[in-house]
């Protein structure tokens, strides 16, 4: 599934209009309809809710339905049984947005809903385009119709519902004036609220939250996923999302340069050629599923390196060695036996602590190795950016980057200027680690995650995973995936270290960089919510088990 920029959105559109030949007015036709039809799928809902279960649409009476008899059907998607019962009301902006506001308000009233519009305007002077031809189309078909500032004031709580068609991806900024106010109302009301496109008053780009933004229930996407809907704040304000296709064609997408996707089964096979399954041979064995080596854990964090380690396994990798400062070494003996343990020269201040002298010895140790993982638990110590741009110019496999080890680079003078390297390159950086190494704040990371890290990652001609919630995988070519696996039960110590495993335990497989991020990423999220569901709340669940359930 494609997400979109709003200058991307704007390019599509009108290359449908200008260039494919379907009218403005169409795609509005479209739109409308399709927002109509969430409104009443959500008005069943609602209706299911009180009854107490789910019940087949019959006639009064208990015949046949009205819309299926005898092998003639008219359209079930505009049903609703005892229509008259809900009035709703619809928010509309002066320009496209709230065209579509209008026509679903059209398709509503078609459907024996009452509907009354409310525009952002002192009149239908201000309207022009295909929104004035929706607006003039509703007028005609006696559809009630006010004007903000010119006819009396709405009272919301004689209404069922709230159609949402104020502000659309053209919008930037706070809403101010009449939009303002009726953001505000809406969200004063209580009523559920369906947004055409996106909320009224968030960033289409960012996800960010302007004051106010409309709360939604739903939100019906029209066309393509804007990238807001899949960030948050902007993930919270948009309620459930339902995406719909309104006509323009999504061959166009790749023409014009769409390059980011929500991660999906479908797109791990159609777009990194990954099947999500794994299959294995029968014919294989230990040797063809490859060997990771993680460098991790230290005195006092010597189970991040075991839960790294152990995850690795659990990935399909057919053998993992785990490198440790030797004082570790007899301690974690026996910790999972299935684990290869080897030591490494620790600091000669400190026992348990890494040293710059030990990348020799993993350089060593990668000669028989087909991965590098590093940074889980190894904390900072003297000469540590050396260390790692070692392990950067002279390793000759792939290499993932995790915790500490994106601090030491992130340290590391000239690091801009590194010879980039030839083997897949994985960094996986938290929010705050992402802004060491981009060298801005947190907040802003979090304001663009979308496009920090494809930014990052097309600069460095490495693949980022920028972690949290809908984590982000850019890769060098410009592509960006965001997964929605997870939930926030994950957000505790050592679910970083088991994705550093997992994700090298692909690579030892033969995945590639971008694929093993991606499909690491969605096995890690969907681990999760099994070992939430074993345990009985997210709240419960340990790296450990997440391990576990993969």
């Amino acid at each position: 599934m494609y997400i979109v920029n709003t200058e991307q959105m704007r390019a599509l559109d009108l290359h449908t209009i200008e260039h494919i030949g379907i009218p403005a007015f169409a795609l509005m036709e479209n739109a409308g309809k399709a927002i109509a039809e969430e409104v009443l799928s959500l008005c069943r809902e609602a209706g299911q809710h009180r009854s107490g279960a789910a019940t087949a649409v019959a006639a009064p009476g208990g015949g046949e339905a009205p819309f299926a008899s005898h092998g003639i059907a008219a359209d079930a998607s505009l049903h609703l049984p005892n229509p008259s019962a809900q009035h709703w009301l619809v928010l509309a902006g002066k320009g496209s947005n709230g065209g579509d506001g209008a026509a679903a308000a059209r398709h509503l009233c078609e459907a024996g809903l009452r509907v009354t519009l409310l525009y952002a305007a002192a009149g239908p002077a201000e309207l022009s385009g295909a929104a004035a031809l929706q607006q003039d189309a509703a007028a005609k078909l006696g559809i009630p119709q006010k004007f903000h500032g010119r006819d009396e004031a709405v009272e919301l709580r004689a209404y069922t519902g709230i159609v949402d068609a104020l502000l659309g991806t053209g919008a930037s900024g706070a809403p101010r004036g009449a939009y303002a106010a009726l953001i505000q109302a809406a969200n004063d009301s209580g009523l559920p609220i369906v947004s055409a496109d996106i909320p009224s008053g968030l960033d289409a780009d960012t996800g960010a939250r302007h004051e106010p933004c409309v709360r939604a229930s739903v939100t019906v996407c029209l066309a393509f996923l804007k990238r807001g809907l899949v960030q948050y704040p902007g993930a919270e304000a948009a309620g459930r999302v339902v995406v719909r296709s309104i006509g323009i064609p999504s061959s166009l997408c790749r023409q014009h340069g769409v390059n980011t996707f929500l991660l999906t089964p479908d797109v791990l096979r159609g777009e990194l050629q990954c099947d999500p399954k794994r299959p294995r041979s029968p014919e294989g064995h230990k040797g063809t599923y490859g060997h990771v080596l993680t460098a991790a854990g230290s005195r006092t964090m010597s189970g991040a390196g075991l839960l790294c380690s152990r995850a690795a396994l659990r990935a399909g990798s057919g053998l993992v060695t785990w490198a440790l400062p030797e004082e570790l070494l007899l301690p974690m003996s026996g910790a999972a036996p299935e684990l290869m343990l080897t030591p490494v020269e620790a600091s000669g201040r400190s026992r348990g602590v890494w040293s710059e002298a030990s990348a020799d010895k993993l350089i060593q140790l990668l000669e028989s190795r087909d991965v590098l993982a590093a940074g889980p638990g190894i904390g900072r110590f003297d000469g540590d950016s050396a260390w790692v741009r070692r392990l950067w110019e002279s390793s000759s496999v792939p290499l993932v980057l995790d915790a500490d080890a994106l601090n030491a680079l992130a340290d590391a003078p000239d690091t801009g200027k590194w010879v980039p390297r030839q083997h897949d390159t994985v960094l996986t950086p938290h929010p705050g680690e992402m802004a060491r190494l981009a060298g801005i704040s947190t907040a802003e990371v979090q304001r663009d995650r979308i496009g920090t890290a494809v930014g990052y990652a097309l600069r460095n001609r490495v693949t980022l995973v920028l972690k949290g919630s809908r984590t982000v995988i850019a890769c060098p070519d410009g592509r960006a995936f965001v997964n929605v696996t997870g939930h926030p039960g994950m957000a505790t110590g050592g679910t970083g270290d088991v994705l550093t495993g997992i994700i090298a335990g692909l690579l030892a497989q033969g995945l590639s960089g971008p694929q093993a991020a991606a499909l690491g990423v969605r096995l890690h999220g969907l681990a999760g919510e099994r070992a939430a569901q074993a345990r009985g709340h997210f709240s419960s669940v340990t790296a450990g088990d997440v391990i576990e359930a993969l």
